[in-house]
């Protein structure tokens, strides 16, 4: 029997593939009525037709259709712009598209793999206010005692298992529950998805996105929203089996300068979280 080598998608066109897929999402999003068609006429499709968006993009139909199917062609800012209007993208989606076309946007790079120790120095600091280093991936990179007894203790999670999109969706050890977690659950995978456009076609980031896939229909769902986000410092509510709630809002330093890596430190709202944070990690 011959065993045929197992070959991975092109970073070229597995990223073609990804903006056809974006723009699909986007376009059919918006109704007709909302930018001055009319509504009425069989649609095989909900939103925008394609000739539609070429029409008010001022762009060919043929261009824009092979664009959407994912062709190998060019791309100028002027047009990508134009097609952005269009389609009404905020500025995480806009900077997505500019990604997805081979545009620059600002300037990317790898991601930092290593940490020096005045980080995990950092973080131990910060205690009893629980922090961790992520990177865009969510890999977990660092953490401090405090997160491990408030949020989850990460020194029993096998090291390979240390990425938060799978220990939401997957493992489900956490020890304390978000009460808004669909809502932290769509902005995280939000999150991936952004980031996941500066590395298509990286063995690391296929995997895991596959995996993820596989084994969870919630994540899955998610994911075939094609919606981008950017880290959120908005205010959390945490349930703990211990203590109750805690109102907690999330400070991230970035310590890369292309904003590759971060450092969160869930700090308290109220005095009550604060009281509540020492004695978690004062037993």
């Amino acid at each position: 029997m011959t065993v045929m080598p197992v070959t991975r998608p092109s970073g070229p066109a597995e990223r073609r593939r990804e903006l056809a897929a974006f723009l699909r999402s986007r376009r059919e999003r918006i109704q007709p009525e909302e930018v001055g068609f009319a509504p009425g006429g069989r649609r095989r499709t909900p939103g925008l037709r394609r000739e539609e968006v070429a029409q008010l993009a001022g762009v060919g139909i043929t261009w824009y259709t092979w664009l959407e199917q994912g062709r190998d062609i060019n791309v100028s800012s002027q047009v990508v712009e134009a097609i952005s209007r269009t389609l009404r993208l905020d500025r995480l989606e806009r900077n997505h598209l500019y990604t997805l076309t081979g545009l620059p946007t600002g300037p990317v790079s790898g991601e930092c793999v290593g940490l020096p120790p005045s980080v995990q120095k950092m973080l131990d600091q910060a205690s009893p206010y629980p922090g961790l280093v992520v990177n865009a991936r969510y890999d977990v990179m660092a953490f401090n005692d405090a997160y491990c007894k408030i949020m989850l203790d990460m020194a029993q999670i096998p090291v390979e298992e240390r990425n938060l999109l799978w220990l939401i969706f997957v493992s489900k050890r956490w020890q304390c529950t978000f009460t808004d977690a669909d809502s932290i659950k769509l902005h995280m995978v939000a999150g991936f998805r952004a980031a996941s456009a500066d590395h298509l076609g990286e063995p690391s980031w296929h995997d895991l996105t596959q995996r993820l896939l596989a084994e969870s229909p919630e994540f899955t769902d998610l994911w075939n929203r094609y919606d981008v986000a950017a880290p959120s410092n908005k205010i959390k509510l945490v349930d703990h089996p211990r203590v109750g709630l805690l109102q907690v809002e999330p400070v991230n330093l970035w310590l890369t300068r292309l904003g590759q890596t971060r450092a969160t430190v869930y700090t308290p709202v109220d005095d009550e979280t604060e009281a509540k944070f020492h004695q978690l990690v004062g037993e």
